[in-house]
């Protein structure tokens, strides 16, 4: 990706491929630095630039066809995110819950 200057995919990473049985399609899963990025600007970057990663893939890997690229959102950040934020918050509410106890003994 360092050949594209598309600044919408600044900070964005490929985080897994899918790839089909038979080697016609491939899902690519990005995510970015902040998980509260709207994914559709760099969905469209990627669509318009599917073409050019195509042919540097069919130049890296000899394959007889080279894959339809597809890209979609890795979520797994923002629900990694949201879980810690569930954790904190029940962590603090153990704490208070303590913190009282200890108070009325």
């Amino acid at each position: 990706m360092h050949d594209i200057n598309d600044p919408r995919l600044a900070g964005v990473r490929i985080s897994a491929v899918e790839l089909s049985g038979d080697l016609s399609m491939a899902r690519l899963y990005f995510n970015t630095l902040d998980p509260d990025d709207d994914p559709e600007p760099i969905e469209t970057a990627f669509s318009r630039a599917s073409g050019f990663f195509r042919s540097r893939l069919g130049r890296a890997v000899r394959l007889r066809r080279v894959p339809e690229l597809s890209f979609v959102q890795d979520i797994g950040p923002r629900r990694g995110f949201e879980l810690t934020h569930l954790i904190d918050e029940v962590v603090e509410d153990e704490q208070s819950v303590d913190d009282d106890e200890r108070a009325s003994d």
